[in-house]
């Protein structure tokens, strides 16, 4: 798995938090510090959470686990999608639809609906309704595909999720806790860091999302590949982030997009 440095993260822009007044206090043990009254992350911290995040998405993929991507914010919607077919694991990235975990039984049912409607206009069935009727079936395939397309390969629930902006998609992580399911999230300093595998870093910028979304689903792919005899039990605990390297110096870095 490759190591990501704490020059990629600091050209990422990933060490820009939001403005202090914005700030959750729980935060404070991964803040660096302050400039223009806006929090610094400690990128070591970062780097540490990062890493410990993906070996445990590595140790769920070798096991055949499935994890679930989840990022609908506009910034984030494309890339996590693109990242997590390349990964070969479901995702939302449109809308999360309230209960998605927490009532499985709906969610099967919508993702049958969709498998069931799809295969019925691929077999000609919907030729013998009127055009007016053929263009609702199509808008009702169209309307499940978005939000239920990106898990409509998920059988149960998924092994673990992968957060990213875990203040917007809360209901998400509260889902997936309320399940016992492992949450991997990128916590900004204005979030709760009440997830299992906490990745202290910006949420907002481009460049800070796409560099650590990228990560986790390289961790998956490297996951996968593993060799049946260095496959172990992932261990389901909270990711501490506490390391000996030195924050890095931000007074070059551009500010937060």
């Amino acid at each position: 798995m490759r190591d990501i440095s704490l020059e990629e993260l600091l050209e990422a822009g990933c060490h820009f938090g939001h403005q202090r007044r914005k700030w959750n206090p729980a935060m404070s043990k991964y803040i660096y510090g302050e400039r223009d009254g806006v929090h610094i992350f400690d990128l070591a911290k970062t780097k540490e959470g990062l890493g410990k995040a993906c070996e445990f998405i590595s140790q769920v993929a070798a096991r055949g686990g499935k994890i679930l991507f989840v990022g609908t914010k506009r910034q984030a919607a494309d890339f996590v999608k693109n990242e997590a077919i390349r990964a070969g694991m479901p995702f939302v990235t449109v809308r999360w639809m309230g209960g998605l975990l927490t009532n499985n039984t709906n969610l099967a049912g919508r993702i049958r609906k969709l498998a069931d409607m799809k295969a019925k206009r691929e077999a000609g069935e919907f030729n013998k309704y009127t055009k007016k009727e053929r263009l609702l079936f199509d808008r009702e395939i169209e309307r499940l595909e978005k939000f239920f397309g990106g898990v409509a390969g998920m059988t149960g629930l998924p092994e673990a999720l992968f957060v990213v902006d875990t203040h917007k998609e809360d209901v998400a992580v509260r889902e997936g806790l309320k399940m016992g399911i492992p949450v991997v999230g990128i916590v900004d300093t204005n979030a709760d860091p009440k997830v299992d595998w906490v990745i202290p870093a910006n949420d907002d910028a481009v460049k800070s999302i796409e560099l650590i979304v990228t990560a986790a689903a390289d961790a998956v792919i490297e996951g996968k590949n593993r060799p049946a005899k260095e496959v172990t039990q992932p261990v389901l605990q909270t990711a501490g982030t506490e390391g000996p390297e030195k924050p890095v110096k931000v007074n070059k870095a551009k500010k937060k997009e």
